[in-house]
């Protein structure tokens, strides 16, 4: 008797420890080949969605460029610009600060496609995956780097007419510069949207902080120009390295507030921040409902 309950027992926990067993093999594994299909699939849709969109399209290479002539016309040849204060045309000088805005309108309103994912339950559905939230930012910031690279390459077309003939390498260091700030963008955009639930709180958070973050960035004006207390808020705006890359890279001969080098490794930096707050933003734990 004593012997069978014994086996009983050990039969049950036995029994037991299988089934903990079981259920701990039925966790699926992810791998690497799954988030990079899965980062892959996100970005395909994000650019295809983002064309099928041509008024979208339109409007974010448009505005920059009206804004561009309108504002440059008006100024004319009245501008000043360097440390000697050389006159320079104004198209010439806002030429790189219309491409960041390109760039800037491009990552930001992509990533409204977050919340409008989450409104159609499409969110949902991939966060229920067997997929990891790495490969959710992943596609997401790609998508949306991809289509802001594309449009603000686009804009080069304009380069002939402000005087400005590039070869093939100051044309790759022009590209790997618009990528940069496209990344840090998007991952931006993407790190503010998420936890927002509607459209509306996003266009607040854009005229409220990134739209200064564009007039700051030395795109309308000269650092050298500015009052003390303003230099010092366009030195901390990364968003003025990359005017000031682009400026170096499509006027070699303008006296640069800073070295290319120093530009394009504070780009680089600013780009690895945004991303990996927009990864530790998507994998904190909260009690809100992510979808």
């Amino acid at each position: 008797m004593i012997t069978t309950e014994t086996r009983s027992h050990g039969g049950i926990y036995g029994s037991s420890e299988m089934n903990s067993m079981a259920a701990r093999r039925a966790v699926p594994t992810i791998t690497a080949d799954q988030v990079l299909l899965a980062a892959f699939t996100l970005w395909w849709r994000e650019v295809v969605r983002f064309y099928r969109q041509r008024t979208r399209v339109v409007g974010v290479i448009a505005s920059p460029v009206l804004f561009w002539l309108v504002i440059g016309s008006g100024f004319g040849t009245s501008f000043r610009s360097g440390a000697s204060g050389a006159s320079q045309h104004y198209l010439d000088y806002f030429y790189p600060g219309a491409l960041i805005m390109i760039v800037l309108f491009t990552s930001i309103f992509t990533m409204m496609s977050v919340i409008e994912d989450r409104k159609e339950g499409f969110l949902l559905s991939v966060l229920v995956a067997p997929v990891s939230r790495s490969a959710i930012v992943l596609g997401k910031v790609m998508g949306g780097t991809t289509l802001s690279t594309i449009q603000g390459l686009i804009f080069l077309v304009f380069a002939p007419f402000v005087g400005v003939h590039i070869g093939l390498g100051s044309f790759l260091l022009v590209a790997f510069t618009v990528f940069l700030v496209s990344f840090a963008l998007t991952a931006l955009g993407f790190a503010i949207a998420w936890p927002m639930d509607s459209t509306q709180a996003f266009h607040a958070i854009i005229n409220l902080f990134l739209i200064p973050l564009w007039l700051l960035s030395g795109a309308l004006f000269p650092l050298s120009g500015a009052s003390g207390w303003l230099r010092m808020l366009m030195r901390v705006n990364p968003l003025t390295y990359g005017v000031e890359a682009l400026r170096d890279l499509l006027y070699p001969a303008s006296e640069g507030e800073f070295s290319l080098i120093a530009s394009m490794a504070t780009l680089i930096l600013f780009s690895l921040f945004m991303f990996g707050l927009a990864f530790l933003i998507v994998n904190r734990r909260t009690t809100k409902p992510a979808a």
